[in-house]
């Protein structure tokens, strides 16, 4: 079984009943929905549909909400602007128009033209053009322009090393996470944080709600790696968002920042997704280029929890044969070994450290499997952070939005038993009987459980067993 989570943002090209099924069967873990593009009918339209299929194939996706945050863009412009090295460009806020007969165009942030400084480089459409500020007023943004280009409506901007003070979450945020809760996402993602008190914003919204989605932190921007460990602690899941990450920093710091982040996640027990441009040519070509089969293996060498599709399963011409693509990758570099970042993990909970023996024990008998029995998910996810190297982990739960929201964990299966947290004792055989018909173990296989068992005075102890099916 393939370890690493494959996830799959849907559009135009993959968002039909036919195709979300097909994605399911190339081995989908987890769908994206971009609320930079969705609208509100849609999404409900795209869950009601992917949970169907799920229920008709017996299987448990993940639905990962993710928000448009605070993107600075650039206003409409009737034609394409021309722009050449050494030309004047201004952006303007508050209505405000260019000096006559300069190149200019408005701007979505009032506050652009205070955030920056003159000396400050400022990014156009993901990098295509930059520019350096010369001088700002009260409504208007001078540039020069250092590389040649043409410029459309609504392109993004950013502002390598400028804190803007944009708030956390727009209002059109606002709506969407509440969208969220209403359909009982798994995942929330988080654009551009900063901080973890963007962190603590959005959970506020979730307050007064029965239902807590899996908050997920995209790192993007420098000030992001800088308060990296803050973050990662007050978040559930990281995504290492390098489309914006590598035009905020040197691009020769990407693989060191990705490499440092997985790291980071893997000792603290945090799913790590990496994601953007990973195999950006399947856009319009059937194979990928020996470049982005290396880039997918890396971040699988790595090891990290997921990685990511985006415009290739969106607007793509060949979305189900990207996921193949991933998934052949995956399972081949999965089979020749890691790098082992869990081996430096530091344990601080007993339970972890009983998982750690689990996990252990499981690599020297060459189990086949990890079933681990859990209420709240915090067995999965221990087993899953220890990265074992040959056992699959099947987490046993009773809820099906605990189940959803395990769908992140690398080599994590969830399996829903109703009522198997009131007995876990009594669940283990027809737990491992429903993996039997399912085809995850067969007769002769080692497996090793985890069960919690309840006990007077509100204790709770763990046991370890060993199993042949």
């Amino acid at each position: 079984m393939r370890k690493t989570r494959i996830i799959a943002t849907l559009g135009p090209a993959t968002d039909s009943p036919e195709r979300l099924a097909a994605l399911l069967d190339a081995g989908v873990n987890i769908f994206r929905l971009n609320m930079t593009h969705a609208k509100h009918e849609w999404v409900r339209r795209v869950v009601a549909d992917i949970r169907a299929i799920a229920k008709r194939k017996q299987i448990i996706p993940g639905i990962l909400l993710d928000n448009q945050g605070p993107s600075i863009r650039t206003g409409d412009v009737p034609a394409p602007i021309q722009l050449s090295v050494g030309e004047r460009f201004f952006f303007t806020v508050r209505g405000a128009t260019p000096p006559d007969g300069a190149k200019g165009t408005s701007v979505n942030y009032d506050d652009l033209a205070r955030d920056v400084r003159s000396g400050d480089t400022l990014v156009v459409d993901n990098g295509e053009m930059k520019m350096r500020i010369l001088s700002t007023s009260s409504s208007l943004v001078e540039c020069e322009i250092l590389t040649e280009g043409s410029l459309g409506s609504r392109r993004h901007i950013n502002l390598p090393g400028v804190r803007v003070s944009i708030p956390a979450l727009t209002e059109k945020d606002r709506a969407d996470v509440a969208l969220a809760l209403e359909l009982k996402l798994d995942y929330v993602a988080l654009s551009f944080v900063r901080d973890p008190e963007d962190i603590a914003t959005l959970k506020a919204c979730f307050q007064g709600h029965s239902h807590t989605p899996q908050v997920v932190a995209k790192i993007e921007h420098q000030f992001a790696v800088d308060h990296f460990d803050a973050i990662a602690h007050a978040a559930d899941a990281i995504m290492v968002a390098r489309g914006d990450l590598g035009v905020e920093c040197p691009y020769e710091e990407l693989p060191i920042i990705q490499r440092r982040i997985v790291k980071s996640c893997i000792h603290m027990g945090k799913p790590v997704i990496v994601a953007t441009q990973m195999l950006e040519s399947m856009i319009t070509n059937p194979l990928p280029t020996r470049a982005e089969i290396t880039d997918v293996a890396n971040a699988v060498f790595e090891q990290a929890d997921a990685i990511m599709l985006s415009g290739e399963t969106t607007v793509g011409r060949h979305p189900v044969t990207c996921i193949e693509v991933m998934d052949r990758i995956a399972r081949r570099i999965e089979r020749s070994g890691g790098a082992n970042y869990h081996e430096e993990a530091e344990l601080t909970q007993p339970r972890q450290k009983l998982v750690k023996s689990a996990t252990l024990l499981a690599d020297q008998l060459h189990a086949r499997a990890i079933i681990a029995f859990t209420r709240s998910g915090q067995m999965a996810r221990f087993a899953a952070s220890l990265r074992p190297r040959h056992s699959a982990i099947f987490a046993i739960c009773s809820d099906e939005i605990l189940a959803g929201q395990l769908t992140m964990l690398r080599g994590v299966t969830p399996i829903i038993i109703p009522a198997c947290s009131d007995d876990p004792e009594g669940s283990i055989e027809g737990a491992i009987q429903r993996l039997v018909n399912r085809g995850f173990v067969k007769k002769g296989d080692t497996v090793v459980i985890l069960v919690p068992h309840a006990t007077t005075h509100d204790r709770q102890v763990d046991s370890l067993k060993m199993h042949v099916v």
